[in-house]
């Protein structure tokens, strides 16, 4: 699309504010898919994506009238450490500074001490490089399937 960005309206859900969160499963499984983010989540469970949505208490949204074409999907303390879970922005309207928008709100919602941190996609490792995030080595994770061994 030839920049629609201009159309592009964003909407603010903090579990602090009194506000209503606006976005279905469906939604964010189809913004998913149309972002290639949908290769890395579980988009058949459609429990596990409403349990995504509905116990994240950050989420910055970006809209084309009523179609979802942007989110950017948190849980954070909002004071120390801010977990970044998705950031997606549907292919058709990428490469349009939405991304980028989506957080700097996302930023704009947190405390002055408080890091975004995020695992990257690894098509993404220099994207994220280039608009300032630090390269972190020492992130583990441990998946569900997974122990802890003693």
């Amino acid at each position: 699309m030839n920049n629609v960005a201009t159309k592009i309206t964003y909407q603010v859900y903090n579990s602090n504010l009194d506000n209503n969160l606006n976005i279905t499963a469906t939604q964010f499984t189809n913004l998913l898919k149309n972002s290639t983010l949908a290769e890395r989540r579980p988009i058949e469970d459609e429990e596990c994506l409403k349990g995504m949505i509905n116990n994240s208490n950050l989420i910055i949204s970006a809209w084309d009238a009523e179609n979802l074409i942007g989110i950017s999907r948190c849980v954070t303390d909002f004071h120390y450490c801010c977990y970044l879970s998705d950031l997606a922005v549907d292919q058709k309207y990428q490469s349009q500074g939405i991304g980028k928008k989506l957080q700097v709100q996302t930023q704009n919602q947190l405390g002055p001490k408080c890091k975004l941190i995020l695992i990257a996609a690894p098509a993404a490792n220099s994207y994220y490089q280039k608009i300032g995030f630090s390269n972190n080595e020492r992130c583990w994770v441990l998946n569900r399937d997974e122990s802890i061994t003693t």
